[in-house]
């Protein structure tokens, strides 16, 4: 009769790569402290052995306590209004969530390390920054949900929007207007800009048109660069800017420069945050349907504390364009 297999344990990985227990913890856990080779091979290890740490076992040893830790970027509008949309998704559930924001002090990492040092079960992450690396071994320590950001998921699950569809359905509104001469604004090094960058350049390739990209950022003042940028080089009719901070910015400098919105220029935003809605801004954007995604990064976390499901996920909602006062047809 065959034994049952056995499950991988700290102490296996930690004799693969020859370092302590105690190194290998730290790694796992994201923890600063080993160098940046130890951390590559106890992760290849970790990753080869096919080790997880034992969740269940956890949660026992240090009893259940329904509260989900969620990470915040507080300058963030969209962030922040998806932390509380998560916040009643949870109510919804029985579930408490402990927010912590993210400074310049207290980066990423270090929050949530504090809220895991609070006994919260489970992470939801906001676009985190984090390496995908650095993601799986938050995995392996509590149940995660990464929302907002494209990757594979690897120890975690993912819950987004599919970003190069929502600026397809922008610059399909914008050439339905007339306008042939689109620029887009991109989000810098944000972790959201590649998808949209590259959604941009296959929509204006599917109608003919040249793709144009300007150097951007995911703040008023990186919107407001680029639009004073765009004025010495000369306007297009149309923007389409990677987020609604950016956007924001494009609007005050435009305004300030006598150029009108939409008469000379139309501009387009995405997240759809609280502040597009206003009705001085009035802002065209794509909505990504926070209370959707916040209910859907709960459902999974609960599927894996309360259900048992080990699987990893990725559920993807198509956003959807949101047309108010930035943006109009062509003017002859």
């Amino acid at each position: 009769m065959t034994g049952a297999v056995k499950r991988p344990r700290l102490e296996d990985v930690a004799a693969a790569v020859g370092v302590s227990t105690a190194s290998v913890s730290l790694v796992l856990r994201g923890v600063a402290g080993p160098s940046a080779e130890t951390r590559e091979r106890v992760l290849e290890a970790a990753a080869r052995l096919g080790y997880r740490a034992d969740r269940s076992a956890s949660l026992l040893a240090r009893r259940r306590t329904h509260v989900l830790g969620v990470p915040v970027l507080l300058r963030d509008a969209f962030r922040t209004e998806l932390a509380e949309e998560v916040q009643l998704a949870a109510d919804a559930r029985g579930y408490t969530v402990a927010l912590s924001g993210i400074t310049r002090t207290h980066d990423e990492q270090r929050v949530v390390d504090t809220l895991l040092d609070l006994r919260c079960e489970a992470v939801l992450l906001l676009a985190p920054g984090l390496s995908p690396a650095g993601l799986s071994a938050l995995g392996a320590r509590v149940p995660t949900v990464v929302i907002g950001r494209r990757l594979p998921p690897d120890g975690f699950d993912v819950v987004r929007v599919a970003d190069a569809d929502g600026i397809g359905q922008a610059v399909d509104h914008l050439v339905g207007l007339g306008h042939r001469a689109i620029v887009h604004v991109d989000g810098g090094r944000s972790e959201m800009a590649p998808e949209r960058r590259e959604g941009f350049t296959v929509a204006m390739a599917a109608h003919g048109l040249e793709p144009r990209i300007a150097p951007g950022g995911d703040s008023e003042e990186a919107g407001a660069r680029s639009a004073r940028a765009l004025l010495d080089a000369g306007l297009p009719t149309a923007v389409v800017a990677a987020n609604d901070r950016s956007a924001l910015g494009l609007l005050d400098v435009f305004l300030r420069a006598g150029v009108r919105v939409p008469g000379d220029v139309s501009v387009v935003g995405y997240d759809d945050a609280e502040l597009s809605r206003l009705a001085h801004v009035r802002l065209t954007t794509v909505s990504q349907d926070a209370p959707e995604q916040a209910r859907m990064a709960v459902d999974a976390v609960l599927e894996r504390l309360d259900g048992g499901r080990t699987d990893v996920v990725e559920r993807v909602l198509r956003p959807r364009l949101v047309v108010r006062g930035t943006t109009g047809p062509v003017q002859a």
